[in-house]
Parts: structure tokens; sequence; C-alpha cells
């Protein structure tokens, strides 16, 4: 079997033309070219030689990967000479991916990325670079994935005009770092289907820093903030996944907005006022929820209520309790929940202390849960003397519920 000619890496490739006459030119018919100058720590100005002339001299016709992964002395006029070349064989998918950890200033990625790879570009990949402005408007027609991960830009219009007529763009993530130039970041995409947010925790945040979004045809939506703000202007009908991890206290319709979602995993700062009354989750079947907040109790029962085809139920608690946070007050509810009653199947719990108000929600779950089969507890504790009592307690919880089986770790 001729397994070398499947070699998908370029310096791979290039080492075979060692062995036989019949690899010799193989390297430069690959399709996935990926460039790492940390490869061997070889000199650099010998790597940008080599990357200058096995680009110059590739004759595919079309490079579905391009991938620079850089650090060291690189520079804009590095990048210029290399897109300038790859673009003859119209790269499908360009990575351009910096270690800032290995040099003392970011990388200007120069204006020919906005022309030179323009027309067959699905997958555009930039982390730790700077975007420089540009007189014309931005344009990839058939861009479909694109990742800003730790990106500089001009300025809030910039990203606005790199968003913009994205008429084919599928998949977005967004990581914003520290003075990236941006305080609102506008996703207005209408083709978007898949989007992922982050707000760097190194970021100097105030009530104005965060996210708009206008995506009406989302399926997938992930957000983390830390701090600032996320406002969604429309309901995204077709959301079937959401994960949402959001610390500040202006989120009142974000779920109100993913009313179709059917897995959720959600860790949310203040659950009081989630969303209005009368939202109904009507698809949702998977629900993972943080205990780390102090009122993650109510956030819970709320979700219960509203979620009448639920069937399975994670709690975690993701992240430590701060010292100074209060326990939540356990109180029944008066009437039990449709989907505890009739499709909630598993419940999952991780992290399980066995605090009084946790052995309550387990107890009220055996109680009323006609449909559960099976009930899975964690413990993170060492004290193997707690970890029994806490078994034993379980065990007698179980005995109320027959038909459900039991699993402690």
């Amino acid at each position: 079997m001729d397994r070398i000619s499947e070699l998908p890496d370029a310096r791979d490739v290039v080492s075979t033309m060692v062995l036989s006459k019949r690899w010799q030119f193989l390297w430069m018919s690959v399709p996935r070219l990926v460039y790492d100058d940390s490869y061997q720590n070889i000199e650099y100005g010998k790597f940008s030689r080599f990357v200058d002339r096995s680009l110059i001299m590739h004759e595919a016709p079309v490079i579905e990967t391009l991938h620079f992964k850089l650090g060291k002395t690189c520079g804009a006029e590095d990048h210029k000479v290399w897109i300038r070349a790859a673009n003859k064989c119209s790269v499908r998918e360009l990575i351009i991916e910096i270690d800032c950890s290995s040099r003392e200033s970011p990388v200007i990625v120069p204006r020919i990325l906005y022309t030179g790879c323009t027309k067959m570009l699905a997958t555009l990949e930039l982390k730790n670079v700077i975007l420089v402005d540009f007189s014309s408007p931005v344009s990839f027609p058939s861009l479909k994935s694109l990742k800003l991960l730790s990106v500089k830009y001009p300025d809030e219009e910039f990203v606005n005009s790199l968003l913009s007529n994205r008429y084919v763009l599928e998949d977005l993530r967004v990581e914003k770092c520290p003075d990236d130039n941006v305080t609102v970041f506008t996703v207005r995409v209408p083709s978007l289907e898949r989007l992922v947010l982050f707000n760097s925790v190194n970021r100097d945040i105030d009530d104005q820093d965060g996210f708009e979004i206008n995506a009406p045809f989302l399926e997938s939506l992930d957000i983390t903030l830390e701090r600032g703000f996320c406002v969604i202007e429309n309901q995204m009908p077709n959301i079937a996944e959401a994960s949402v991890d959001v610390k500040h206290t202006h989120h009142g319709d974000m779920l109100r907005c993913i009313p179709s979602v059917k897995y959720l995993w959600c860790c949310l700062l203040a659950s009081k006022d989630l969303y209005p009354g009368g939202t109904v989750f009507h698809r949702l079947v998977h629900l993972s929820l943080c205990t780390c907040e102090p009122e993650w109790l109510n956030l819970l029962m709320c979700m219960l209520r509203d979620s009448p085809k639920l069937r399975a139920l994670s709690l975690e608690q993701y992240y430590d309790l701060l010292a100074h946070q209060t326990r939540p007050l356990w109180n029944e509810p008066s009437s039990v929940p449709e989907c505890v009653l009739s499709s909630l199947e598993t419940l999952e719990w991780v992290g399980y202390e066995g605090t009084k108000e946790e052995k309550e929600v387990v107890g009220f779950m055996l109680r009323n849960g006609s449909c559960l089969k099976k009930v899975t507890i964690s413990s993170n504790s060492n004290d193997r003397d707690k970890k029994f009592e806490m078994m034993k307690e379980l065990t007698l919880f179980i005995r109320r519920s027959p038909t459900c089986q039991l699993a402690f770790d």
C-alpha cells in the first residue's frame, strides 16, 4: 500500500524526497500545507525562504488548507508574499496562528488578505493578529466559517464591514481580547447557523462592553461572558443547542429568545428575572445546570416548570463557590412540574456535597419522578466516611422509588 503518498503535511512530504525518485516532486501537489516555524527549532530565515520557494513551486490546482503557525520574527511582509503566492492555488481554508509568547509585538495581517484569497476561501481562522483598515468593503463571497481569536481591529466600523453582506457565512467564533478597539461587537448575519462568543477574563470591561446578536436562523449558540452584556435582538426559533455562561445581571431576554432549544447548558449570575412569564421550552429534552450561583435552585424550578418534555437533567458545580456566597434555601413547590411527573428519565449530579438543600432536591425528584430510571451521583469529597454517609442517605431515597437505579461514585 502506498502510504507515503497519502501524507497530508508538507514538512513530512518533503522529507520523503530522499527516499525515492517516485516521491521527489510529491510535495508540490499535496492539498494541505502546514508551516510551523517552531518545528525542529530551525532558524527563521531558512524557514521563511523554504516557505517562499515551496509556495511558488506548488502545482496543486487547489490548496484545501494553508496553515501558518508562526512566532519569533515573522511579519506582514512575509504574509504578503505567502498569501500572494498561495492565491494562484485557490486556497479553501486559511489559518494564521501567531504565538504571542515568542514575540514582543503582534503581527499585522496585510491588506492583501482581503483581496488575495477572496474568491474560493471558505474557511478563515485568525489568532493573535492585528487587522488593518481597508478603503474598499471587505468581501469574502464564499466564506462559510470565520474564527476571530484574540484579534485586534481598527474600530467597530471595521467589524461591521467585515461581517456585513455575509450571505453564506454559517459558522462564527469570536474571542475578544484586551485592547481590541471594539466595545460592542455586533453580529448581524442572517445566514449564520453556529455562533460562539467569548470575552477574555483579562479585559477591562464596563457595562458598555459586550455583544449584540441578530441572527434569526441560528441553530447553535455558545456564549461565555465573565463580565459585560449580551443583547439578542430577535427570537431565534431554530436554536437546537445552547450554552449560556453569563456573569452579569442584564440577561433578561436571553432565554426568552431561544424557546425552541433542545439541549441547554447554563450558568447564570442572577436567575430571578430570567425570562418573562409564559415562556415555555416545548422542545427541551436535556438540561445541564451549574449550581455555583446562590440562586440556582430558583433557576432549576423555573426551568422544570417550563420544560414539559424534559428527559435528562444534569446538575454540576462548574465553578467554585466564593467565600461570601450564601447557599440557596429549598422551598418545595406547591405543585410538581409536569416533566418530573411524566417525562424525566435521568438525573445526574456532579460535585454532590450532601448539603441539606441538595438532599431535599434529590428526595423531591425520587418521590415524584414517575418515569425516573437512573440517578447518577458523584462527589468531589476525599472524606471516605462522608461519602459513605451520603451513599446511605441516597440508598434510603432509592427504596422509595424501586424502579429507579442509583449509581454513586
